[in-house]
């Protein structure tokens, strides 16, 4: 197998998932779209020696959250708020009001928040794991969750009290 032919499997194996990570750490699309471009791009220039040291995707995974940090342009991190955004076309299930609760609350968090919210619940990782990934401190992480989880508590009550009761 050729090296192209086998970064195009990793990119229809993994991309899927890669894209996924990039929407929960982004909140948008479009963003997320840019976001899996730029770190598949930085993956394929260095595809050889990912392959042959083992598995490309946890370094694909700290190239996405390096480059989300990385992005210096104010319209990227940026969220604006409408003062009523518009209903979406849904079936009104509970699960699915939750969901939708969840991805406007995280549009009001930083991107650092963000990252370390999706590394510490979404990937599961500890504290400690999540310090080395991003280059700071174990206190810094602690900061950042804290932050986060008090600033989702304040703008989405409801899905407090969507865990409460279920």
């Amino acid at each position: 197998m050729t090296d192209d032919e086998g970064f195009r499997e990793f990119v229809a194996a993994r991309g899927p998932a890669l894209s996924r990570t990039a929407y929960l750490l982004t909140g948008d699309h479009g963003l997320a779209e840019d976001l899996v471009q730029e770190t598949l791009v930085k993956v394929a220039a260095r595809w050889r020696r990912l392959t042959a040291t083992g598995d490309p995707e946890p370094y694909a995974r700290k190239v996405m959250l390096n480059q989300l940090r990385t992005w210096r342009r104010p319209r990227r991190l940026t969220f604006l708020s409408a003062p009523e955004l518009p209903e979406p076309a849904v079936d009104g299930s509970a699960q699915t009001d939750l969901k939708i609760a969840l991805l406007r609350a995280l549009r009001v968090l930083g991107a650092r928040q963000r990252i370390v919210l999706y590394l510490r619940f979404y990937e599961d990782l500890p504290e400690s794991a999540v310090a080395a990934q991003l280059g700071c401190s174990v206190g810094t992480v602690k900061r950042h969750t804290h932050d986060a989880l008090k600033r989702l508590r304040r703008v989405a009550p409801q899905l407090l009290d969507a865990e409460v009761h279920s």
